[in-house]
């Protein structure tokens, strides 16, 4: 039964936040600097408090039930609203803690300037890095368990604010001896029963690829049972002669520059993406992530 009197503190919405984002004791212990039996007792004080079970553990897995599932966002939102205030009141803006998502295609090429950038702009944040694909990083936003993202835009997804930062365009990465090296006029239909390596499924720069030769009436020549999870490890397939590959223009000083690697450039309108900041409209921060889209932008040579 609920005490009808009890008041849930912050110390054990943040341990029901922090297991529920892990799925490990261990792990959300380490996340919180307490002891691992500090964190039990602060989610068993919690769920005896509201007289429900939020989280299922085993000895082999922790899950998230139904009920804790329901209110996870509004154990997040609590905690957000109670770190704006400290925020607030000490004049620190960000504060101290960031959890923001990046896509793979993105943070490699945007990490090395952004985290100096956020060190010297905002001494006291600590941002949380966590890389993933578009849809986990949604799932991620939508239950609380990420501030922000950092994708591909549109995400089209309700309760997310989106802000575009910057758009770039896609570039050909062939071998140095292919016929396209080196153009700078091409057009979709040239790649037209070309051995086009793509990453692999539920990433969106695949999908985006995919989408211009559709509409392009491109049909990728065979590629075998080539599978990638990074651009670094196409690229490395496109130099050794399995194919060529559509790289953002972001990534290209830094994963071309092997022997045996050409670029080709596409034609006006060059196809391209646009990256952005999402985070839900629910939040009270969202005048700080604008002011971080800012600081995204701004180191950006785009």
């Amino acid at each position: 039964m609920p005490d009808p009197n009890y008041q849930p503190t912050l110390s054990q919405l943040r341990a029901f936040v922090a297991i529920a984002e892990y799925r490990h004791f261990g792990t959300a212990a380490a996340r919180l600097r307490v002891s691992q039996p500090t964190l039990s007792q602060a989610l068993a004080a919690l769920e005896n408090g509201l007289g429900l079970q939020l989280i299922e553990r085993s000895t082999r897995r922790v899950l998230v039930t139904a009920t804790g599932r329901r209110l996870l966002p509004q154990a997040v939102s609590t905690l957000e609203a109670a770190d704006r205030f400290l925020a607030s009141a000490n004049g620190d803006g960000l504060g101290a803690a960031l959890r923001m998502g990046i896509i793979p295609t993105v943070a490699p090429y945007v990490l090395p300037t952004l985290l100096p950038a956020l060190r010297r702009r905002v001494p006291t944040l600590v941002p949380q890095i966590v890389e993933g694909r578009t849809d986990h990083l949604v799932d991620a936003l939508r239950t609380g368990l990420l501030d922000v993202a950092l994708a591909a835009l549109p995400i089209e997804t309700t309760g997310l604010i989106e802000i575009p930062l910057y758009t770039e365009e896609f570039v050909l990465v062939t071998p140095s001896e292919h016929e396209l090296a080196g153009r700078d006029d091409i057009k979709p239909a040239d790649l037209d029963s070309l051995p086009l390596l793509l990453l692999d499924e539920g990433h969106c720069l695949r999908e985006q690829a995919l989408d211009m030769c559709r509409a392009a009436d491109v049909q990728a020549g065979p590629v075998g049972d080539t599978r990638a999870a990074s651009l670094t490890t196409v690229v490395q397939c496109v130099a050794g002669g399995l194919g060529v590959t559509l790289i953002p223009q972001m990534a290209v000083a830094v994963e071309t520059g092997r022997a045996g690697l050409a670029t080709a450039r596409f034609a006006d309108p060059a196809p391209g993406r646009t990256i952005g900041l999402a985070f839900r409209a629910s939040t009270a921060r969202g005048d700080d992530y604008r002011y971080l889209a800012e600081l995204i932008r701004a180191q950006q040579p785009l």
